[in-house]
């Protein structure tokens, strides 16, 4: 594999993403209308433009956005197609895959319209549009995994055999934990062989991993969610907690303990957020989580350059990117205060 043109290639499409400074000119748009017409100014100005003949708001903005993630991810594996680097970008994609699935299931769950959850769905991943939309008119969560099934897609394993414990409770997180450890598995039994390419895919994953576990744990404790449940929500491969670690972490009795005990890890960041800022709610826990694992995924683009690494920093750059269009577009939306919303973003 030639990781020399495919870094050229990379470093091109990198330098094509949003700035710092271009950023904070979305963010002090007054309104909708003047955010799109200042997007059309961007790289993205092609897709808000096809977007806008068929939305307004920020439903031209969420089409868009999917519209360009999905092509730009298409193109690169156009030009890694039958090589090692694909298959390391397709471990990432797959993520859409559960995340559109995950989507899909949660808003059947709660019955919201089927022209919502589509607005949601980003397909980047091996299931295309059509699957996704024939998946979004199935009538219930049940119907959904059977039509998976069906179709032989291989999701429908975890969900299939989860799906009694979730009709017996009613808590969706059990099927959402079974499509993620299902994900991360077989994502790293794909990198388990010795190589340098390897070892980063698999430090991604396993920080991924602790970060999803962590996040499970502390809602876990917040809900005072049954003891038994455990071994159907957890998963195994993380990069600093094992089991064991995170079986301990859920004998405390606040959410303040357990952040407080991981204060040996790389985690310990978590440790110097205020309790008052916190206040036992753990969408701030969560945001700083998410901040870290997009900072790491980023970072990669300064590892070493004839390898996946520069492919690795482009997707979470990206990735991060559309997040924080995302955010300036719904807070605008919501009337959020200029100081909160910048608190939301994540610069990299």
């Amino acid at each position: 594999m030639d990781y020399g043109y495919v870094n050229a290639r990379i470093r091109g499409m990198k330098s094509h993403l949003l700035d710092r400074h271009t950023l904070e000119n979305l963010i002090f748009q007054p309104d909708m209308e003047s955010l799109i017409a200042d997007l059309e100014k961007t790289p993205y100005r092609n897709d808000i433009i096809a977007a806008k003949v068929h939305y307004s708001d920020v439903l031209c903005i969420e089409y868009a956005l999917r519209k360009n993630f999905t092509h730009t991810f298409r193109k690169i594996l156009m030009f890694v197609k039958d090589s090692e680097a694909e298959r390391y970008i397709r471990i990432f994609l797959h993520r859409w895959d559960v995340q559109n699935i995950t989507t899909i299931l949660r808003g059947k769950n709660i019955h919201v319209t089927n022209e919502e959850i589509l607005d949601c769905l980003v397909p980047a991943g091996e299931l295309d549009e059509a699957t996704l939309t024939e998946l979004i008119r199935q009538p219930d969560v049940r119907a959904v995994i059977d039509m998976l099934a069906t179709w032989e897609i291989v999701y429908a394993r975890p969900l299939t055999e989860h799906y009694p414990l979730f009709s017996e409770t009613g808590d969706l997180a059990i099927l959402e934990c079974a499509l993620d450890r299902y994900y991360y598995e077989n994502a790293l039994e794909t990198v388990r062989s010795r190589s340098y390419n390897n070892a980063l895919i698999r430090d991604i994953l396993g920080t991924e991993i602790d970060v999803v576990n962590i996040k499970t744990i502390l809602r876990m404790i917040r809900d005072h969610v049954r003891e038994d449940l455990v071994p159907d929500v957890l998963i195994e491969g993380g990069k600093e907690l094992d089991l064991e670690d995170l079986k301990y972490l859920l004998t405390l009795h606040s959410v303040n303990e357990a952040v407080r005990a991981l204060e040996k890890t790389s985690y310990r960041f978590l440790a110097d957020i205020p309790e008052t800022v916190v206040m036992g709610k753990i969408s701030v826990l969560e945001k700083h989580l998410e901040k870290y694992l997009v900072r790491k995924g980023v970072d990669a683009f300064f590892s070493d350059p004839l390898s996946v690494a520069s492919v690795i920093g482009y997707f979470w750059a990206k990735y991060n990117e559309i997040t924080n269009i995302r955010i300036i577009s719904r807070c605008k939306t919501a009337d959020f205060p200029l100081d909160q919303l910048k608190e939301e973003l994540i610069y990299v």
